[in-house]
């Protein structure tokens, strides 16, 4: 009682302000502004009547407030500013980093890329899966046999530039036998025999193009130079094991392919035959291009939908209505 006597001759009596974080009685703020109210509630409840603090109190409070840094050259005011030596230092540092990155990053790019390609899909190679992917490409043909050899990975970009592809038809795997895995999806060198899944292509071609005849053999190098883009998701196997190298980073390299395809030209035909070529075609803009789905090849699901499907005749009338070239399907 005595004391709220005492404080009774110093503050005002029934008046009552609201103290708000940042200011109190207009003056105290930041970080200070929570201990003068609790202050003025200290006092509050200790006198039983409402209370402001006096203006001495407040002006002390603003003075503690600490002070904003002023920065000099991305410097605090309390530090030395660089000087020309350490600034030019620290420039050389920096561009022989990005230096000796580039150059870690170029060891990693593959040689048997076609040039349009590389310069197109450049963003991939700087990314970290990219070279853990390559690292891991070349332990396994240390180890074992590999298809296809490492200078048929790249097929694909070696025979048409990116810029004049107009057809995609997406497989899965490549063929995991010996002589067959040549860069090209459904493709095989020659004199290998046409696998089941490319003989039934060429029957599903006999019915729907005219005049076309089975090749006698399965390379299907002359639709590549033509345009028609034959990739496969997994770009490597390991010989006699199907799916060896799935999900080591190829699946994320070839989406990006399809991805710049997709977005950087116009009236692309893609074929995607099966659930697997469907999943991974899903993201294709439907009204820029042109989408066809079918059962796959393979005896298993051809007839599902494969045979009868006409797929090569409708892609030319897809490019003819774009005003491209017609892709010649006997040209084998």
């Amino acid at each position: 009682m005595r004391f709220g006597w005492m404080l009774g001759l110093f503050f005002p009596r029934n008046v009552h302000v609201f103290l708000r974080a940042g200011s109190v009685g207009g003056a105290a703020a930041g970080c200070f502004a929570p201990m003068a109210a609790a202050l003025g509630i200290w006092f509050s409840s200790r006198c039983r009547f409402p209370v402001s603090l006096p203006p001495l109190l407040t002006r002390f409070f603003s003075r503690l407030q600490p002070a904003k840094r002023s920065k000099i050259n991305g410097c605090s005011a309390g530090s030395l500013p660089l000087s020309p030596e350490q600034v030019e230092r620290i420039r050389k540092n920096k561009e022989a980093a990005l230096q000796k990155l580039a150059a870690r990053t170029a060891s990693y790019i593959p040689a048997e890329l076609g040039q349009s390609w590389r310069a197109s899909l450049a963003g991939e190679f700087s990314k970290p899966y990219f070279p853990q992917l390559m690292t891991f490409v070349a332990e396994e043909r240390k180890r074992c046999t590999v298809y296809p050899p490492q200078h048929q990975v790249f097929t694909w970009t070696q025979l048409c530039d990116i810029h004049d592809v107009k057809v995609v038809i997406l497989g899965q795997d490549p063929y995991h036998g010996p002589n067959q895995a040549h860069g090209l999806c459904f493709s095989v060198q020659r004199p290998v025999p046409p696998p089941p899944s490319l003989e039934n292509i060429y029957k599903e071609l006999a019915v729907d193009i005219e005049g076309f005849s089975h090749p006698g053999h399965g390379d299907l190098t002359g639709w590549a130079k033509q345009g028609v883009l034959l990739l496969n998701a997994v770009l490597t196997v390991r010989a006699h094991q199907a799916n060896s190298h799935r999900e080591r980073g190829w699946e994320q390299f070839t989406d990006a392919v399809v991805s710049w395809l997709n977005e950087n030209l116009d009236g692309l035909v893609f074929m995607l035959w099966g659930a697997y070529a469907q999943k991974k075609g899903s993201s294709i803009d439907r009204k820029r291009h042109h989408v066809l789905q079918t059962a796959h090849p393979s005896p298993l699901s051809v007839h599902r939908g494969f045979f009868g499907c006409k797929h090569f005749s409708k892609t030319n009338e897809f490019l003819k209505k774009s005003g491209k070239q017609l892709i010649d399907w006997k040209a084998l």
